[in-house]
């Protein structure tokens, strides 16, 4: 036997099993701890298809149909072009004066917390996207949501929307009930 060479022990009869049984026993607890930290992230998806992921939990109660909020947002496409974006800064909306699916994704929110959300296209623009929007017909959207703070019956307060562009006017209009004396 030269100098370099080591004699080597004889293994154990079972050893090579029980290694292999440690490594196992690893993958799985590494895996279970992985699962068991993304399940936060899964999100829900509501029964119109609105996928809606915390990333960040809010505080308080969640926005309602009647609530506005100052959001910060980012819109994206598949792909991952952005559409439109509130640059980082908080700007007023409320629910019912957004895309439906925005609305639905709202009101999944709290005060203070961190999402993201998709929303199928029939939700967002359907088949008939802004004019000039890089949004193409049939595309679902992504955005990326903070909410800043939510205002309380918001919509109360500002009064009813404006009318609809397309909606009858003058003597097409329905008439309006007056109280009786």
């Amino acid at each position: 036997m030269s100098a370099s060479q080591v004699p080597l022990r004889p293994i154990k009869r079972g050893s090579v099993a029980k290694l292999w049984l440690a490594i196992a026993a690893l993958v799985i607890a590494a895996l279970a701890i992985a699962w068991a930290g993304a399940a936060p992230l899964k999100g829900v998806t509501t029964e119109n298809g609105v996928m809606v992921r915390t990333l960040e939990a809010g505080e308080g109660e969640l926005i309602t149909d009647q609530d506005g909020a100052f959001v910060s947002y980012e819109g994206r496409l598949e792909d991952g072009e952005v559409f439109d974006s509130s640059n980082g800064q908080p700007v007023p909306m409320l629910v019912q004066g957004v895309v439906p699916g925005f609305a639905e994704a709202l009101q999944q929110m709290r005060e203070g917390g961190s999402y993201e959300i998709r929303i199928p296209s029939e939700l967002a623009y359907g088949d008939s996207p802004p004019p000039g929007s890089i949004i193409k017909p049939g595309d679902d959207l992504y955005f990326s949501v903070e909410i800043a703070q939510v205002v309380r019956d918001a919509a109360q307060l500002v009064g009813p929307p404006p009318t609809a562009p397309n909606a009858p006017q003058g003597e097409d209009a329905p008439a309006e009930e007056t109280p009786a004396n």
